[in-house]
């Protein structure tokens, strides 16, 4: 077969900027190679997106429905619109995803309010959540309806089953729901050992946001709706807020592919396995600080506002808080031994000049 495209990177460089720099495993571009071909039902009635209903049934347990998207952003908007009315409000972290990186999309396109906590590691507990659930029957208050946590959260720490458990109970006690941003759950996974549903289902989560493009997807995510009763008109909210694809098996296969085996948990453990060597190597250098648990793929670090820069021009990364000199690194799927031990001798070399 003749193409005209040609390849416009070297396929060997890689970062530690973000999970999604990382290409689509190989297990997954042939997942979809396997799906072309013929024709198939559109938006959804494909035997491929039918398929993954069961096999998320077998880490959701029987009432978990998928609703495939195309963006994780996507997912938490169409998740939260869900699971609230239109004068409903969100608790979530100050640090979280919702708030601080996705344009403002849930307010602007899902009209929700977020009502915000600061957090010492990105994690709610029901003390903090109760700083903002009051105030239900107050017109002029925007009423808490949902709890969103993030897991693992944006500063890569891993909350425990008990941990959410506790958030769910707490959530459900006050009347509100729970949803959980699951980006990254499985790097979570991974990190705690455990199956998903652990931390998802089995503790009270109600409805979750299944990332599948940092975790070796081509594109795509999935709205997790493991409680029905707390979910209003799904397939409308995905579709008017433009979620809804029309050939939807090119995202069903690359979820079946990642979930129907194991290629879900090799990706994530070697993800992890990446971030504590790097945070094992880091330690050894004089002048670097780690910022917090390294528990899934992340490893934030402080460390000379000029050296940071100097790197940068080695290898791609983003500063998290540019004034106090705070950096994160990431690791992906793909990332090697080798990429690792060489961003580490870069950063002593550049920590000695």
């Amino acid at each position: 077969m003749r193409t005209d495209a040609r390849r416009h990177h070297d396929p060997q460089v890689r970062g530690f900027a973000s999970d999604n720099y990382a290409g689509a495993h190989p297990e997954v571009l042939a997942a979809i190679a396997l799906a072309n071909g013929g024709h198939q039902v559109a938006y959804g009635e494909d035997d491929y997106t039918g398929h993954l209903q069961r096999v998320m049934h077998s880490h959701f347990g029987p009432t978990a429905e998928a609703f495939p998207v195309f963006n994780g952003t996507g997912a938490n908007v169409v998740a939260l619109q869900a699971l609230t009315d239109r004068w409903g409000a969100v608790i979530c972290a100050e640090s979280a995803h919702i708030n601080v990186d996705e344009g403002g999309a849930p307010e602007r396109m899902g009209g929700l309010k977020l009502l915000t906590v600061p957090t010492p590691d990105g994690k709610l507990t029901p003390e903090l959540i109760d700083r903002q659930a009051y105030g239900w029957d107050d017109e002029h208050r925007a009423m808490p309806q949902v709890v969103s946590i993030t897991q693992n959260t944006e500063l890569g720490t891993v909350y425990t089953p008990d941990e959410i458990r506790a958030i769910c109970d707490h959530a459900h006690e006050r009347g509100m729901k729970v949803h959980l941003d699951g980006a990254r759950m499985a790097n979570a996974a991974a990190s705690l050992d455990v199956p998903m549903r652990t931390f998802t289902n089995t503790v009270g989560v109600d409805v979750l946001s299944f990332g599948g493009t940092k975790n070796g997807a081509l594109f795509g995510e999935a709205v997790v709706v493991l409680n029905p009763d707390a979910v209003r008109a799904m397939k409308h909210l995905r579709k008017l807020s433009m979620q809804l694809a029309s050939k939807m098996r090119f995202v069903s296969v690359q979820l079946e592919a990642l979930l129907a085996k194991d290629l879900w948990l090799r990706n994530a453990r070697h993800a992890n396995a990446m971030a504590q060597r790097l945070a094992e190597g880091v330690r050894a250098i004089d002048g670097v600080e780690i910022l917090y648990p390294v528990q899934a793929n992340a490893v934030f670090a402080r460390l000379p506002h000029a050296v940071s820069e100097r790197l940068q021009k080695r290898f791609r990364f983003y500063f998290w808080d540019e004034t106090a000199g705070d950096v994160r690194w990431m690791c992906a799927f793909d990332t090697r031994e080798d990429d690792v031990d060489a961003f580490l001798q870069a950063l002593k070399e550049e920590m000695a000049r």
